[in-house]
């Protein structure tokens, strides 16, 4: 076995490995202390359209512009989607630099163990391990089960609202769509990286054409005025016994799950090359990105939608209805098609990312599976145990929308709430600890620094993600009923009370935090040689 360093990091001259035969990336992944597992098929083209894709943009937006113009009104689609941005650049610059510094499939669930104390490297590693699975396997759910609303739309829309879908419809659809994510996800590596590289022109195509479409069929006196897409006449409140500052920041729910699993790229970063460069880059890339062009496109939808109390029309789904509006029938369901094409790649990337982070926890013996899942496949080098455990369990959330739309809707707060907060506890490590003897950080090539900027750029990003949490906590409606209360915060805590409370019963005694995987031998009958070229 290497012997580990005082930074939690493994010599790379550890036995176990010949350093001369190996890389850069897989040199520092040896130092992380994991053996290279996965062949790096991921351009920088490709790696980057994978970062754009698992935030989807107009499919995204799509998905979840009901929410800030139904409650708060169409000012509050404009404006929560910049405030939200620019904080996600925050967040997203500041992740990037943690990626950037420990590029492995774990992102930061292993970064965060990294960053602590040794003492606390378990305890802290746990949690943010649980936190990033619960927030991915419940964007994966929320993705494909908007997904089938926006298919089922497009069915009411084509058939003139004589067809009405019922909920068993909508879960069957997507859980259908789900097991054909799991067979496209067992594909190798090489298969994924040539899928993925059009993604990136797929959304972004998309979103410049809905724009461009918008803006040429709204008729001048039809485009509504700027004091009703920015001023005072777009703020409505339609949020059921909340103040209209309230009904507004519920907005910022379609901002914060769009702009959402930043590392996302991180948990592929062992399938990229130049990971510690092209990572890190991806994601502030896709993050400065889909900020600037998503409030380009809610900007354009405001200004050449209907009145107010069309929406959200027949199909449920008001960003369709501006489409029917003005292209037609036919010309709104064939862009709408390639809406829904970029919500598939969405989901693609995010069921990727997902079954490398359980594959990672897996390593780590964080599951009870004695590292079951945390192995590769002999022909294709993927995790297909991975994925098709995370395939599975990411049907479970969908099944909500059996008891209560209302409650399947809070897998989207979920989402946010969980992802975000296992951000920012690697972002607080990695200020208080940095130089900590167990610690001593090592910052990687995109680094912005120990000034004002990166100090900035991190309490911003920590103080805004705990504010935007107790926001999509309320309930959108109250008085509160069972039917109408927002499930997101009592999974989240109950997530984390079960997570413990089996740590300290069993957990404890075979997870001691991310561990070096260097000394076991591979299940496969290959030479650490033919591995290393593979």
């Amino acid at each position: 076995m290497g012997k580990e360093d005082v930074t939690g990091k493994f010599d790379a001259s550890t036995p176990s490995l010949d350093s001369s035969s190996v890389n850069d990336d897989d040199k520092e992944l040896v130092a992380l202390g994991y053996k290279p597992s996965f062949k790096r098929e991921f351009s920088n083209l490709a790696t980057i359209s994978f970062a754009f894709s698992i935030m989807g943009l107009c499919s995204s937006i799509a998905t979840t512009f009901d929410t800030p113009l139904l409650l708060g009104g169409p000012s509050s689609v404009v404006w929560c989607w910049i405030l939200g941005a620019c904080m996600c650049f925050t967040l997203g610059a500041s992740i990037a630099e943690i990626v950037s510094a420990y590029p492995t499939c774990g992102g930061l669930y292993t970064a965060s163990a990294q960053l602590a104390p040794k003492k606390y490297r378990a305890t802290v590693g746990w949690l943010v391990g649980w936190l990033n699975i619960l927030g991915q396997i419940a964007g994966i759910s929320s993705t494909e089960f908007g997904l089938a609303r926006m298919i089922w739309a497009a069915v009411t829309v084509g058939t003139n609202g004589r067809f009405e879908r019922s909920e068993g419809m909508v879960v069957g659809l997507f859980a259908g769509l789900l097991i054909v994510h799991g067979l496209l996800n067992s594909l190798a590596t090489r298969w994924l990286a040539r899928l993925t590289s059009g993604f990136v022109f797929v959304n972004l195509g998309t979103t410049f054409i809905i724009v461009i479409a918008l803006l040429a069929k709204t008729p001048r006196s039809e485009m509504h005025s700027a004091a009703y897409v920015f001023g005072g006449e777009g703020v409505v409140n339609q949020a059921t016994g909340w103040p209209t500052g309230i009904a507004f920041l519920f907005g910022l729910l379609s901002v914060q799950w769009t702009v959402t699993d930043y590392d996302a790229t991180a948990h592929i970063s062992e399938e990229v090359k130049r990971a510690a460069y092209a990572a890190p880059a991806a994601i502030f890339i896709a993050v400065v990105g889909t900020g600037l062009i998503g409030w380009l496109l809610n900007i354009v939808a405001v200004l050449c939608s209907g009145p107010l109390e069309n929406f959200p029309g027949a199909s449920g789904s008001s960003f369709l209805e501006i489409l029917v509006i003005r292209l037609g029938v036919p010309g709104a369901l064939v862009v709408w098609t390639f809406v829904c094409l970029t919500a598939f790649f969405v989901c693609q990337t995010a069921l990727q990312a997902a079954s490398r982070t359980i594959y990672a926890f897996s390593r780590d013996h964080g599951l009870p599976d004695a590292g079951y899942f945390g192995k590769t496949s002999r022909l294709t080098h993927t995790p297909l145990r991975a994925i098709w455990f995370t395939t599975i369990v990411s049907i479970l959330p969908g099944l909500l929308d059996l008891a209560s739309p209302v409650a399947a809707n809070a897998v989207f707060s979920l989402t946010a709430i969980a992802l975000d907060l296992s951000y920012i506890i690697p972002i607080i490590l990695r200020r208080l600890c940095a130089n900590h003897p167990d610690v001593m950080f090592k910052p990687g090539p995109f680094y912005m620094g120990d000034g004002l900027i990166g100090k900035a750029a991190n309490f911003t990003c920590c103080t805004w993600t705990i504010f935007v949490s107790i926001i999509f906590s309320l309930p959108v409606v109250k008085p509160v009923t069972g039917q109408d209360m927002n499930y997101a915060s009592v999974i989240t805590i109950g997530v984390v009370v079960f997570a413990f409370a089996w740590y300290f019963a069993a957990a404890h005694k075979h997870y001691t935090g991310p561990q070096s995987n260097l000394h076991e031998k591979s299940d496969e009958d290959l030479t650490q040689k033919e591995k290393i070229v593979a």
